[in-house]
């Protein structure tokens, strides 16, 4: 035991020994130089910080100095004029005494409104946003890309405008000549639907807004306008409650120091010129293409405005006579009305039931027309039949298919979803819902109507007016 305290006392001793040689090591050796390092680079950034903290202090206090002076000199030259020492010595009037200061309360939280409203109308009015167009200085400049003028700020406009905010403010108190743009977009088809609302509430259309469609269109865009200019300041509002440093002025062709619009004339203009030049480059051309197709609205909606869901439809085998007499083929549809524009019936080319039908010809039931057999790889051998009619010009696989096979689009749609004149007569005019109970019932009395079944089938409606959209051909650039 006293062998073991003798080698732990030494152990001890040796161990402070190293550790006070490593501590004089580092303190001698090492940590002069990182200390000196460090210090020196500490140094340096605390003159910069000090010199351009106390730059801007003491421009921003000269700049409140000289506001306020010029306040209080208004103030006293409209006050009216208080006796002197020598009319109060004189006895003529009595002895004037200011009212004690009152005291003042400290707000027991901070409320930023109050600040807020105050200075950034100030900033505003002073010009601190626009940009100076000073060619001597470097140039900064974003384009805000527009919320629409119909809507309210959310969470994602708030997150996008504070970081160009942060932006713009930093090139700015760099000495940058900033210009960050502002502006709102039209949404055009969120402001016709409001303002068709207005006029349902008011038992009108905007087809009755005048004597002929010409009239009645001028007179709902001028409601348009109108709606425009009561609720379009909302969304620039918000921004200014955000305190975002943007050029309201500048492209403020309408007089609002709202930035520009997309649909004012300055704007329009210019669309209109870089369609012409792009045209006249052959950059681009105008040709028939399918989109997605209100007919309540009457314009195209775009993929994300359309809500596909799950609904409980029907399927109807048709039988589709050979032309030669000499058989049938049976297709599966589940927009039966849509036969009426068939351009062909395609089977798969490794479908063994069909191999013998690709090439011959059948007649399209109702009509006077007859339609090619053909084989492609986009028909599911287990749908249906194995047979599937091909509408292009009202289905977008479809219209794929005729791409392939050379084969023209026939429309029978109009762009209010009416039998047009390219269908037989009798149904011609007709709601493509009437239509389609129509064709059932003429297909039941010629004995071609095969079954009807219960059918599971995503119905793609408008996610703004919920109607079912068609796919349409129209003109697009």
């Amino acid at each position: 035991m006293q062998a073991q305290n003798i080698e732990h006392g030494i152990y001890q001793k040796l161990k402070q020994g190293l550790d006070a040689q490593i501590v004089d090591a580092l303190q001698n050796r090492f940590m002069p130089d990182v200390a000196g390092a460090l210090d020196s680079a500490l140094r340096k950034i605390s003159a910069d910080l000090k010199a351009d903290i106390n730059a801007m202090v003491r421009a921003s206090i000269e700049e409140t100095l000289h506001h306020q002076l010029k306040q209080l000199r208004l103030t006293d030259e409209s006050r009216p004029a208080q006796p002197t020492a020598a009319a109060e010595a004189s006895g003529i009037m009595p002895a004037f005494s200011a009212p004690a200061a009152a005291k003042m309360e400290l707000a027991k939280s901070f409320e930023p409104r109050a600040i807020e409203d105050r200075w950034y109308p100030e900033w505003e009015s002073r010009g601190y946003f626009a940009h100076a167009g000073d060619a001597s200085k470097p140039a900064y400049c974003i384009q805000l890309p527009p919320p629409n003028v119909t809507g309210t700020l959310h969470m994602g406009h708030a997150f996008q405008q504070t970081l160009m905010d942060v932006l713009v403010r930093y090139h700015r108190m760099r000495g940058y000549d900033t210009n960050w743009v502002i502006g709102t977009d039209h949404a055009g088809i969120a402001t016709q639907i409001v303002v068709e609302r207005q006029l349902e509430s008011e038992g009108k259309t905007r087809h009755e807004l005048g004597p002929t469609p010409q009239a009645a269109r001028e007179n709902f865009v001028r409601r348009v306008w109108q709606w425009k200019e009561e609720s379009g300041s909302t969304i620039t509002r918000q921004m200014r409650r955000l305190g975002v440093s943007g050029n309201w002025t500048y492209a403020d062709s309408e007089g609002q120091r709202a930035g520009y619009f997309t649909m004012d004339g300055k704007m329009s203009s210019a669309v209109v010129e870089v369609f012409v030049r792009l045209h006249e480059q052959g950059l681009i051309y105008r040709g028939k293409r399918l989109v997605n197709w209100d007919p309540v609205l009457g314009t195209a909606v775009s993929d994300l405005e359309v809500d596909s869901e799950e609904e409980d439809g029907r399927i109807w085998e048709i039988r589709y006579p050979l032309a030669d007499g000499n058989g049938s083929l049976v297709v599966a549809t589940t927009r039966p009305e849509t036969m009426l524009g068939d351009v062909a019936v395609a089977v798969n080319p490794d479908d063994w039931r069909y191999q013998h039908m690709i090439g011959k010809s059948v007649q399209l039931p109702l009509t006077d027309r007859a339609l090619p057999v053909i084989a492609d790889s986009y028909v599911d051998r287990e749908f249906g039949t194995g047979c599937v009619k091909i509408t292009p010009a009202h289905d977008f696989n479809d219209y794929q298919v005729a791409q392939r096979h050379h084969l023209e689009p026939l429309s029978i749609l109009a762009l209010d979803a009416k039998i047009n004149a390219n269908a037989p007569a009798a149904y011609q005019g007709l709601d493509r819902f009437e239509a389609r109970a129509r064709v059932l019932a003429d297909l039941q009395a010629l004995g071609l109507l095969v079954s009807e079944k219960p059918y599971k089938l995503r119905v793609p409606r408008s996610g703004r007016t919920g109607v079912i959209v068609e796919p349409m051909l129209t003109d697009q650039w």
